[in-house]
């Protein structure tokens, strides 16, 4: 095989592992955009059944005064007041219940201001009708009622009643044709993007194939040349086709639904890794015109960085730099999940009442962290704390948090200084953690406790689950937290909680 037909042969290897990576990622992006989708038009087919469902509940109340209101200008029997009375009073509510749901569409906005002109004439005739029969009036409530039928407000109720269930029953079509096609549109990406990726795998396969034929045949024949480079060639093609046994496995990761996208990304990413130094040596070697397995002294391994220059060079930096940063995001996103996996195992975690010595408790959290202390060369004074009844193992993780992150956000070249005091009042105990670090933006304040969300100067490890999960673990024993803080001036966090905290206040946040 020539040197041009090798070059060939590896840039096509990375493009197709380059090309199945990118559709992956695609076909994850946009299968999760078309499900969002789907499930929005869903959510609109649900909310046009809603408006339908509440139409009719208020045209039955009409209804039900409106027959109370006739019995009872027939029989004047107080049963049939009592009736009407209560289907009157929940007929604006529920008007006003279709208002709120319907004002995100003008033509209904604009149906149920007729409607509920209508409504109020109506109960306008229903209250006349009661008055005339309370005052004995009873030959015109007789009058009224035969002509009640016939009334503008009847039919403007009708129309408007109408007009509205037509419009939603359009909106019912509409949404629900939406939400079928989306759905079939999510499906077919799905296919064809999975078929894309096995179709790659199989030519990733084929063309990994020959390159073993091919390699089989330069390892013959540096064999006959050198007999001492077995060893290192044998240590290669293991290598080797360890990662065609990950290129086999591609097209069976992703049949799995892509349940895994992750770990499907690791993999190439690694794969990717591996196969890095063969491409650029190859690449360094058909550069000088040599052959594409040259022999290499006794001492030297398989592992040695190549010798490139100019182009060659620079591509080789931006492959390792772009796998470092993939590398970098793999980690983060694997540190991001193992955090979640946490927060969720704790937020099943069956809390325990126990009586606390806080100030013991304390006590052994800061003798776990001597040697920071040390190295920061702060000073960590707990004034007495008051004993309490709540979950030993959330408070040493409340408290444990604080106290890292005082120590972690101290400013440098100043001895740090750390105050742990306590107090009750009216059933809580009240506990503060002061420092005099470098302090939190007060626009921060809220930012803090949120989720993966961190402030300031970002010098420090961490993955902004620390507070929230602090906070979290709060709320769950019945308290509340807060901070006061200052830019350079330190910060002081606040933990109230029950001072007799029960089981039966264990409530997942």
């Amino acid at each position: 095989m020539t040197p041009e037909a090798q070059r060939q042969r590896a840039v096509w290897q990375v493009l197709l592992l380059s090309a199945g990576l990118l559709v992956l990622v695609a076909v994850s992006v946009t299968s999760v955009l078309l499900v969002n989708k789907a499930r929005d038009a869903s959510s609109l087919v649900v909310h046009t059944v809603e408006v339908e469902s509440q139409l009719s509940n208020l045209l039955l109340e009409i209804r039900r005064a409106e027959s109370a209101t006739r019995a009872y200008l027939l029989t004047s029997a107080p049963q049939f007041l009592a009736e009407y009375e209560a289907a009157a009073s929940n007929i604006l509510p529920a008007a006003d219940r279709l208002a709120k749901i319907t004002s995100d569409n003008p033509v209904q906005v604009r149906n149920y201001a007729k409607l509920r002109t209508a409504i109020e004439q109506r109960l306008t005739e229903f209250a006349r009708g009661i008055d005339r029969v309370k005052n004995n009036d009873v030959a015109t409530s007789v009058t009224v009622l035969r002509n009640g039928t016939s009334t503008s407000a009847v039919r403007a109720i009708a129309e408007a009643g109408r007009d509205m269930r037509a419009e939603e029953e359009r909106l019912f079509a509409m949404r629900t044709v939406d939400a079928d096609r989306t759905q079939v549109l999510a499906s077919s990406v799905t296919i064809a993007g999975s078929g894309l990726v096995i179709a790659l795998g199989g030519l990733s396969v084929f063309l990994v194939r020959r390159s073993s034929r091919a390699r089989d045949e330069a390892e013959a024949s540096l064999r006959d040349n050198n007999l001492n480079l077995e060893a290192a060639i044998d240590e290669r093609t293991a290598d080797l086709r360890e990662a065609n046994d990950e290129i086999q496995r591609f097209a069976y990761i992703v049949s799995h639904d892509l349940r895994s996208p992750l770990v499907n990304i690791m993999g190439f990413t690694s794969e990717l890794e591996e196969l890095r130094g063969d491409i650029f040596r190859r690449i360094a070697t058909l550069s000088r015109g040599q052959s594409p397995e040259p022999a290499v002294p006794e001492n030297a391994t398989d592992t040695a960085e190549p010798v490139l220059e100019g182009a060659d060079k620079q591509l080789s930096e931006e492959f390792t730099e772009a796998l470092g940063f993939i590398k970098s995001s793999i980690g983060k996103m694997d540190r991001l999940i193992s955090a979640i996996l946490h927060l969720t195992r704790e937020g099943r975690r069956e809390f325990q009442p126990v009586r606390i010595d806080t100030r013991e408790l304390m006590e052994g959290i800061v003798s776990t962290v001597a040697h920071q202390i040390a190295e920061a060369q702060a000073k960590i004074r707990i004034d007495e704390l008051p004993t309490i009844v709540s979950d030993r193992l959330a408070m040493e993780q409340i408290f444990s948090n604080l106290i890292d992150n005082a120590l972690k956000y101290l400013k440098t070249g100043v001895p740090g200084e750390i105050a742990v005091r306590g107090r009750t009042k009216l059933g809580f105990a009240i506990f503060e953690i002061s420092d005099n670090g470098r302090g939190i933006d007060p626009k921060d304040h809220q930012r803090i406790f949120e989720l993966f969300r961190r402030a300031g100067t970002q010098d420090r490890p961490g993955q902004g689950i620390g507070l929230a999960h602090v906070r979290a673990l709060v709320r769950r024993l019945g308290g509340t937290m807060s901070v006061a803080s200052e830019l350079h001036q330190g910060s002081t966090f606040t933990i109230t909680l029950p001072i007799k905290w029960s089981a039966n206040r264990n409530t997942e946040t």
